[in-house]
């Protein structure tokens, strides 16, 4: 038997998706994880049964649990980041390189474009866009306008490509920064920045890192995953980031340069030509969270207090990490977004327990009108309606029912989306997780 189980997160990011597919991997001893977007920026943690604590970002969320990760076409691969993260799987027994395969395709993000991204944001003063400052958008514009020239895994093969790719990168970001230099502060992070791109000793370091790099890791074709999936057993494929930062459905320009919807998972089962079966989760807190900056109707300070997150905090560059009430509006345009879904998870049930007071949005007031429904773009992409969104969501005020306790978030959650709730996670641990019948008719 062949399954393929899609998972995709709803909201902002942060649901919980690596506890989800933490939990799906032991429950079907899935072999592999597929990484279907996003890159570096994930930070999915898992808690294992013995108490070993892990945030995935670019290996499979299943790695310790016994799946092997396989990153595909639609992934940017930071090799420095991946090799940190490598070290400290080796610290809990799992030689996680040695279980990874990555796809040639797969673009990859240098120091250069980060830098490039942090340079941009602080030049944007206190109009930041909320990014992670890993360099995600930068690699994906150097690609989208250059193409074959810029850095793909294939190239870390070949010590010639390499050089000459790296050489062209640091070459482009440098000119992209020379226009940011009368907007930039005069300070040590600034500076820290430019060196990046400007001092040669960089590239030189660069090369000989990438190529360790190189030595290490599995670089295969894509037709690959199309014989991985043809192996009897479960398949992850595993989300990053959430369907409100899609690049083509976010609310612009608080977006993120990656499709956060299950357009790749699909397109990539599809080339695959899989003709097994397809299970397809979303994936919510019981709350809504939003790391970094953007609308965020339901944001609540004391909230925001009371929930402080264990792998979430301020950061240099998401900055604040804030918290509010679950809200249906934005659950209805992500569901309306994604299209089929099988059922939903919630997760973080647990951390409403101790509240003087469980609310949920139900609607929105917006210029002196009730707005239950924001509507999707017929047309992919149109971010001068995105940005109408945006503008729509930073006037509107949440409309809050008090609920009787945190449990009756389930059944309105199935009324509102029309869809069975039957996964609840009340935890970090597998153990945490339960099934539940739903009340749908």
């Amino acid at each position: 038997m062949q399954q393929a189980i899609l998972t995709v997160d709803l909201g902002f990011g942060d649901a919980g998706k690596g506890s989800i597919v933490d939990f799906l991997t032991r429950e079907h001893a899935a072999h592999t994880v597929v990484r279907y977007n996003g890159g570096a920026q994930a930070g999915h943690r898992v808690v294992t049964p013995a108490g070993a604590v892990h945030v995935f970002a670019q290996f499979g969320s299943g790695t310790l649990a016994g799946a092997r990760t396989h990153l595909s076409r639609f992934m940017l691969v930071e090799p420095l980041a991946m090799l940190a993260e490598a070290a400290h799987l080796r610290m809990l027994g799992v030689d996680a390189l040695a279980c990874t395969t990555i796809d040639a395709q797969a673009r990859v993000i240098t120091p250069f474009q980060r830098a490039t991204n942090r340079l941009k944001e602080l030049a944007r003063g206190a109009a930041r866009h909320g990014s992670c400052g890993m360099g995600i958008g930068e690699t994906v514009a150097d690609a989208l306008e250059h193409g074959a020239r810029t850095l793909y895994m294939r190239d870390l093969r070949c010590p010639d490509a390499l050089r000459e790719k790296l050489t062209f990168v640091r070459a482009i970001n440098r000119a992209k920064t020379a226009a940011l230099r009368s907007a930039l502060p005069d300070n040590q992070q600034v500076a820290d920045e430019l060196a990046v791109l400007c001092d040669d000793d960089w590239l030189e370091w660069l090369l000989e890192e990438y190529r360790h790099y190189g030595r290490q890791v599995q670089i295969v074709e894509r037709n690959f995953l199309a014989a991985l999936l043809r192996r009897s057993g479960v398949v992850i494929f595993e989300a990053a980031q959430g369907v409100l930062l899609d690049e083509a459905y976010g609310f612009h320009p608080h977006t993120t340069w990656s499709d956060t919807t299950l357009r790749n998972a699909d397109l990539l089962l599809a080339e695959a030509g899989y003709a097994g079966a397809v299970q397809r989760i979303g994936i919510t807190r019981a709350y809504a969270t939003r790391h970094g900056a953007g609308p965020f109707v339901t944001e609540d300070a004391d909230l925001t207090r009371a929930l402080p997150d264990a792998s979430n905090a301020d950061g240099a560059w998401q900055q604040g990490f804030r918290v509010g009430w679950l809200d249906l509006v934005l659950l209805r345009y992500a569901r309306d977004v994604v299209g089929p879904l099988d059922f939903l998870a919630v997760t973080c049930l647990d951390r409403l327990a101790g509240l003087p007071a469980v609310k949920v949005c139900t609607h929105y007031r917006s210029d002196g009108a009730d707005l239950h429904r924001l509507l999707a773009s017929p047309v992919r992409g149109d971010l001068a309606y995105q940005a109408q969104l945006t503008a729509q969501l930073m006037h509107a005020e949440p409309v809050l029912t008090r609920l009787n306790d945190a449990g009756a978030i389930l059944p309105m959650l199935e009324a509102e989306l029309q869809l069975p709730v039957s996964l609840v996670s009340t935890g970090a641990g597998a153990a945490d997780k339960v099934w539940r019948t739903s009340t749908l008719p």
